[in-house]
């Protein structure tokens, strides 16, 4: 069986290398198939054994889009010596139960269906790709991306639209990946007397936006609107 790879980025000073180090402790505990784990970062201080650190390519725009399109540096071709199957994985994700199912499911070029749009958007925390296979994506963002950033919001609207277009975007089973605000915490009232809930038949719970992981176990949603309680289940696997 080829080895699999799983990679995920870690730029600045948003997260630490506690969220890589527990990113891939969680791995470790839920895939049984050999996996490299590489992160691609700008500072692999602190980081655990095990873990393959490289720099992140550069994306190359000579007047440079913010931060947050380096998502897209993954399809550069070579990338380093990685070959084969990839699963990128964010790094504020919960891993809830084995995800080796991941690189099983027969898809070219599977993500997150986004959970509120209704347009071929997906959520790209979780998607998996063949490595040096789709480095057109990059190509045609470098070459059009001052039209690009005026159409979609950000990298993952452009990549669901691209990969769409050429009829090779598909999603992940609906029940795998799930939103911890939209799919985890109690509606209304509710939330306020009722922890929130392991959706069953849930891998991977994704934290976008607020609150992240650490909030959500001590039950600080970080908006004022949103009330969250402690959640015992998300300590058990953050670690």
């Amino acid at each position: 069986m080829p080895i699999a790879n799983i990679i995920c980025m870690k730029w600045g000073d948003k997260y630490g290398p506690d969220y890589v180090n527990t990113l891939y402790s969680m791995v470790c505990r839920h895939m049984r198939r050999q996996f490299r784990f590489i992160c691609l970062t700008d500072d692999s201080t602190g980081l655990s054994a095990g873990i393959e650190s490289y720099p992140i390519p550069q994306l190359n725009i000579p007047d440079g889009p913010e931060r947050g399109w380096d998502k897209l540096v993954t399809f550069t071709a070579p990338l380093y010596d990685l070959e084969g199957e990839a699963l990128f994985l964010d790094l504020d994700i919960v891993i809830v139960d084995n995800i080796d199912c991941f690189f099983d499911h027969d898809a070219q070029f599977p993500i997150i269906k986004d959970w509120v749009k209704k347009d071929v958007t997906g959520n790209s925390s979780v998607y998996r790709f063949t490595l040096n296979q789709h480095e057109d994506i990059l190509t045609n963002f470098r070459k059009n991306h001052h039209k690009i950033r005026k159409n979609v919001r950000n990298e993952q609207e452009y990549l669901s639209q691209y990969m769409a277009s050429k009829a090779q975007l598909t999603y992940w089973p609906e029940s795998w990946c799930k939103s911890f605000k939209y799919n985890c915490v109690q509606k209304g009232l509710s939330a306020w007397f009722t922890p929130p809930k392991k959706p069953a038949g849930a891998k991977i719970i994704v934290f976008h936006g607020k609150p992240n992981p650490p909030d959500a176990i001590i039950g600080r949603s970080g908006k004022w609107y949103r009330k969250v309680l402690p959640s015992t289940w998300v300590a058990e696997n953050w670690q």
